[in-house]
Formats: structure tokens, C-alpha cells, sequence
């Protein structure tokens, strides 16, 4: 159904706390399955984070670059995936809300220029030919430089800024580069700061797509494996999340309508099918 990417800015951290709890609420039809990736050059945070470094690194995006190189990269990219699901889905769907998790060293983004293309090929097939919505977190450089092409491919690109004076100063310049790099960009709000949704979009010339809750005690449970509070699933945090996620796949509808086109410009393109 939809490619999104999200990225951010120097001074406004909370993309990948973002991208997990759309991950974890996005509306799920039957035989639907939602995937995050992380593609954060600077490296991923799940697994140290939401995982507690429980999985070691048997899994995640720098396993990939072996395959790449032997043309495996397909088959591989499947059996790197984390289930997310929750106990309750998992009995119902198994498998419905992956994760590729990043990499571990900033290091070891030198040797990607070739993933970061196969990705982006493979994110599409996905969305064509399995009708998956797939979510690429890049972190605050990742849209920009080799990992670019994420975004360049992208139905929709999100910038997650803060409502405060110094995150807004600091998105200025990123979301203008972005905005010449990639055309459609918006903005997915965290409520931290004074400012409103309408002078957030004044002054970056975006559009405000969404906004997100400050919400300290359950991002933890997001970004650093916190215990989750009583009803986490009805929190605040995770509800606007919901919204959230409607919202955007209204956008790309909404976008893939007006560009006339109802299917992914690289329909037909062969990958493996899921598992």
C-alpha cells in the first residue's frame, strides 16, 4: 500500500520512538503486514532499546551486504526480520508487524551503497506485488547522502520535529534540503514546545501531517525497553498514533491519486515472496 520514510533533525530526537509506535498501531487488514526498517546510518536503536540486546546481532541490516554482493539479497532480506506482533495477533496473524532491525556501528554504513539500492527496489516490490506497507526509519542523516535514495523512492517523506524553538531552528535547513531532494515533504509534530501546529508549518513551509504527544513515560517503553505502564495500548501516545497512521495512509492515497497512478512505478519488479 505505501513506502513511507521518516527522518529528523539535530535537536529533535524521537524518530525511531515514532516509527515503533506506528509499527505497533498501524490498521492492519487480513494478510496485511506492516515493516519498519531501520536505516539509520548512524545506527539503529531497537535492539539495544525495545529489545534489551536479548537478539545479539543474528538479525538485522548489515547481514544483508554478504547477500547483496551473491545476489541473494531477496531471500535474505526475509529472513532477517524480527516479529513484533503482540501475543494476541500473533495467535490470530503471525508475523504481521516486522522489524529490520539497523546496524550496530556507524562503521559498517561504509559498506552498504549497495543494500541501501536493493532496499529500496525491494520496499517497492513489496508494496506492489504484496500490497505491505513498509515504514523506513533514517534517522537524522539517512535521508540525505547514499541511504538518500530511501527517501528518493519513498511515497511519502515525514520530518519529526519538535515544537520548540531550538528543534525548529535546527529543522530549517534540513527540511528545505529535503524539500529540493525529494519534493512532497510533511511533518509529523511531537507536542513538546508552545508553538502550534499552524506556526510549526509557517515557519518550515511544510505542511503539519500529524502530531504526536510528549509522552516521556511511554516513549521509554518505545526507546529503551521500559516496563509498559497499565493500558500502554490505550495511552495517549499510542492512540495519536493510530490517528496518525490513518492519516498517512489517506496522504498516499490521496497522493497516488492525484499522480494517476494507483500502483508502485516499479510494479513488477521480483522479490521473494513473504513468508
Amino acid at each position: 500500500m505505501a513506502v513511507i520514510a521518516l527522518t529528523g533533525c539535530s535537536g529533535a530526537p524521537g524518530v525511531t520512538t515514532s516509527a515503533l509506535a506506528l509499527l505497533l498501531s498501524w490498521p492492519l487488514e487480513p494478510s496485511r503486514r506492516m515493516i519498519l526498517a531501520e536505516c539509520d546510518p548512524d545506527g539503529g536503536a531497537v535492539l539495544h532499546g525495545l529489545l534489551q540486546g536479548t537478539l545479539g546481532d543474528r538479525y538485522g541490516l548489515r547481514n544483508l551486504s554478504v547477500a547483496a554482493r551473491k545476489g541473494e539479497f531477496g531471500e535474505a532480506f526475509w529472513r532477517q526480520l524480527i516479529d513484533l506482533s503482540s501475543e494476541d495477533s500473533k495467535a490470530e496473524s503471525p508475523r504481521d508487524r516486522l522489524l529490520l532491525p539497523g546496524i550496530t556501528d556507524p562503521a559498517q554504513a561504509a559498506s552498504l551503497s549497495s543494500v541501501w539500492k536493493g532496499l529500496a527496489t525491494t520496499f517497492r516490490g513489496i508494496d506492489a506485488d504484496h500490497g505491505h506497507d513498509v515504514l523506513v526509519e533514517l534517522g537524522r542523516r539517512g535521508a540525505v547522502g547514499p541511504s538518500g535514495v530511501l527517501a528518493e523512492q519513498a511515497d511519502l517523506v515525514l520530518v519529526v520535529v519538535r515544537n520548540t524553538l531550538r528543534c525548529l531552528q535546527a529543522a530549517q535547513s534540513r527540511v528545505n534540503a529535503l524539500s529540493e531532494r525529494v519534493g512532497d515533504v510533511g511533518l509529523i509534530v511531537i507536542d513538546e514546545g508552545p508553538y502550534p501546529a499552524g506556526e510549526v508549518q509557517r515557519v518550515l513551509q511544510v505542511p503539519v501531517v500529524a502530531t504526536l504527544p510528549y509522552a516521556p513515560k511511554e516513549a521509554r517503553v518505545l526507546s529503551d525497553g521500559a516496563d509498559q505502564p497499565r493500558h500502554f495500548t490505550k495511552s495517549a501516545l499510542m492512540k495519536a498514533s493510530r490517528t496518525t497512521a490513518a492519516l498517512l495512509v489517506q496522504r498516499v492515497t490521496a497522493r497516488r491519486t492525484r499522480l494517476g497512478s494507483h500502483q508502485s512505478p516499479t510494479r513488477g519488479v521480483e522479490v521473494t515472496h513473504a513468508r
